[in-house]
């Protein structure tokens, strides 16, 4: 292996993961080409929240992939009024597998306004169906009767923890809280991290900078789900203060070392409707003098988010019934949704008779990309290893456009050019001129260089 000049930075370990370019992790240079946000495509309506127990104030919504189904949990409420209070529910509907369209199964558990005959799963016991949040433990050995896990909780009662066998039946993991010092007051989440081997929590907190509060999230992570070590605030970098009132972080599921959070950012008191435009729409009186949409953070562990894009990624849209208070929220997790795409889904008309959740899809791994224009550009990356003997892309171009690969050594010599990509893939081989074969330099440090022509490229990998 070449060594490395002393004080130089450590070659990436790139290995066979599959890498977004989602941030400059693996980015040394980019010259006429910049990181460019996906477009969300709207794929239509969900589901809508219109039954007596569900309402207008529907939220905080999980969305699962088990197998050929979608599991879809929601809180239902139709009236506003204090958190964590005794008339709110948690609810249960599924999908075939891409969440394309929600039913709900008459699961007859609770007696609610009058009836068994909906799909309520938590009733009565306040204030844990306020914020319910559930998740599909993945940890390798998991109990089958722990295969489901959940928290939920306010800052009275601290935040609870959860399992259940069959995602519908549940029970307490403990009497006790298995975390007390936080506000709470929103959708926490948990989930089993492959890549850090232990459990992790994001729970909302408030931090003040300048004399004003702000909608905060912090971290906390565990081994064993009841023992949990509270690691504090989540950083920004330099990314100016915002109100991010749902942080919604995941592992992404092609490439579960990458958290994808598509967080919604909250601005009190920006008011965009007029008093005689509420009543049009006829939103909650109470409920439209502030407004949100959706933004792109990324983490890759510990209590770092990345935020290179501060722009949305989903803006509220065209319509006064989406420029309202708390709507726009994403459900929690990005979902296979059919070959080449995946799909997230958004609370819409919050406050409103028409609240529904919406299903957006996206190209697999298309959150952002490395583009360039028709006038060229180029990525340069970082040092890095590999294994494997094969370099797989997912790019997009136009027809005179193009995508080619150099890759070179750590002091710049070139060891092999690839043939120019054209097309749109999620997983195109790359061939190399003169039949080169990665595999002989696999585990040496070498950098990748991309000259993009009215191109994006979304993710690479070396298998």
């Amino acid at each position: 292996m070449a060594a490395l000049a002393a004080g130089a930075e450590a070659p990436i370990a790139l290995g066979n993961r599959r890498e977004l370019f989602v941030d400059s992790f693996l980015i040394e240079t980019l010259t006429n080409a910049e990181l460019r946000l996906g477009a969300p495509v709207d794929a239509g309506i969900a589901f809508s929240f219109d039954r007596p127990w569900e309402g207008r104030f529907c939220n905080y919504v999980t969305v699962i992939p088990d197998g050929d189904i979608v599991r879809l949990y929601y809180r239902g409420v139709p009236n506003a009024g204090a958190d964590g209070r005794g008339d709110e529910v948690y609810c249960y509907a599924e999908s075939p597998a891409g969440g394309a369209r929600f039913s709900r199964p008459s699961l007859r558990l609770h007696e609610v306004r009058g009836t068994r005959e909906n799909n309520v799963i938590l009733a009565g016991t306040p204030p844990f169906q306020h914020n319910f949040s559930p998740f599909l433990d993945t940890r390798p050995g998991v109990e089958r009767a722990a295969r489901f896990k959940g928290i939920a909780g306010t800052s009275k009662s601290g935040l609870a923890a959860f399992q259940s066998g069959d995602g519908i039946h549940w029970s307490p993991v403990r009497p006790e809280p298995i975390l007390r010092n936080g506000a709470f007051d929103s959708q926490n989440l948990a989930f089993w991290s492959e890549a850090e081997q232990r459990y992790v929590l994001y729970y909302r907190t408030f931090k003040k900078i300048g004399g004003t509060g702000y909608r905060w999230i912090s971290r906390a992570v565990s081994r064993n789900f009841t023992d949990w070590e509270d690691q504090g605030e989540m950083s920004f970098g330099d990314a100016p203060p915002e109100h991010l009132y749902t942080n919604q972080t995941s592992a992404y599921f092609r490439a579960p070392h990458l958290y994808i959070a598509l967080a919604a950012r909250f601005l009190p008191g920006r008011q965009v409707l007029t008093e005689a435009e509420a009543r049009a729409i006829n939103v909650d009186p109470g409920y439209f003098k502030d407004c949100s949409d959706a933004v792109l953070l990324t983490s890759r562990g510990g209590t770092k988010y990345d935020r290179t894009f501060l722009d949305a990624f989903l803006r509220p849209g065209l319509g006064m019934e989406n420029w309202v208070s708390r709507s726009n929220y994403p459900a929690l997790n990005v979902i296979p949704a059919g070959p080449g795409q995946m799909a997230f889904f958004v609370v819409k008309n919050y406050g409103q008779p028409t609240i529904h959740l919406r299903r957006y899809t996206m190209r697999l791994d298309g959150f952002a990309s490395v583009h360039a224009g028709y006038r060229g550009g180029e990525m340069r990356s970082k040092l890095f290893t590999y294994s494997g003997g094969e370099l797989a892309a997912n790019f997009s171009t136009s027809a005179p456009g193009g995508v080619q690969f150099t890759l070179e050594s750590s002091s710049g010599a070139k060891l092999a050019e690839s043939v120019e990509l054209v097309g749109d893939e999620i997983a195109r081989p790359v061939r190399w001129q003169n039949g080169a074969r990665l595999a002989q330099w696999a585990g040496q440090p070498v950098r990748l260089r991309a000259v993009l022509r009215d191109a994006d490229l979304y993710a690479i990998q070396f298998r």
